[in-house]
């Protein structure tokens, strides 16, 4: 078998570096575009990070916890490396695209691992309206923000904002109003993944409204679309006692 190529990549913390230092003197240095593997060495964060700059390669991605956050993450060791790689197992993952119109008539584009999220960018709340496949489901909802998280991302701010936790594979995305005040009853909604998702900011002038994809933020937009990416998916590697499906679904069972 043929030892796999492994480019190392570690966000700017100093545990991380230490890694990067041991990591590459036991395997050598690779270049992402020549690697067979990339391992990412950080927090969540920084696996986003690596997603985003590097997920078009297609190459996949053993990622080990060296951050506060390790949910997309193994635990990291120094060594067996090679042998958690060759029984590692895979999770596909398929981003979220999303396309924001702003008030100066630009037209931005970005992907989404986790979730895209509209918030208020003042004081006062957003009036906002949905539409679901060219169909208006809400007229106004009145609220601090609203957010479409994918499985993978529906443990993170989807949840904390009282949104579903979503299994892995189950081709669905999560809907969720944050503090919604009007209307009083409607707490977001379970929708097919290949939905797309309109918002439209009623009062942007007034009541103006920020997107973001991940860490991407987009200031003062008009209308944002979103939909499940029909062409970029990216692969996970996970221990198989660690994997990221039987992880979502402990989720659901923490008291």
């Amino acid at each position: 078998m043929t030892t796999p190529r492994i480019a190392f990549l570690a966000s700017p913390s100093e545990e991380a570096q230490q890694a990067l230092t041991q990591m590459t003197a036991l395997h050598g240095v690779c270049e992402p575009e020549d690697a067979d593997v990339l391992c990412a060495l950080g927090g969540d964060g920084f696996m986003l990070q690596t997603l985003h700059r590097h997920g078009g390669l297609g190459k996949p991605v053993f990622g080990m916890k060296l951050g506060t956050v390790g949910f997309l993450m193994n635990h990291y060791r120094d060594g067996g490396l090679l042998d958690r790689i060759a029984a590692a197992e895979p999770a596909k993952l398929r981003p979220l695209e999303m396309l924001a119109l702003t008030e100066s008539g630009a037209s931005i584009g970005s992907l989404a691992y986790n979730e895209v999220s509209l918030l208020r960018q003042t004081r006062q709340a957003a009036h906002l309206s949905i539409d679901l496949n060219g169909q208006t489901r809400v007229d106004e909802l009145v609220c601090d923000g609203l957010l479409v998280a994918s499985p993978a991302g529906s443990t993170a701010y989807n949840f904390s904002a009282h949104g579903p936790i979503l299994p892995l594979g189950s081709h669905t995305i999560a809907l969720t109003p944050i503090a919604p005040y009007r209307p009083r009853r409607w707490r977001g909604a379970i929708l097919k993944a290949d939905t797309e998702v309109r918002f439209r900011v009623l009062d942007p002038y007034k009541r103006p409204v920020s997107a973001t994809a991940d860490s991407h933020e987009v200031r003062d937009v008009v209308e944002v679309t979103i939909r499940e990416s029909r062409e970029r998916t990216v692969t996970l590697l996970f221990d198989p006692e660690h994997n990221l499906e039987e992880r979502i679904l402990s989720e659901q069972f923490v008291v």
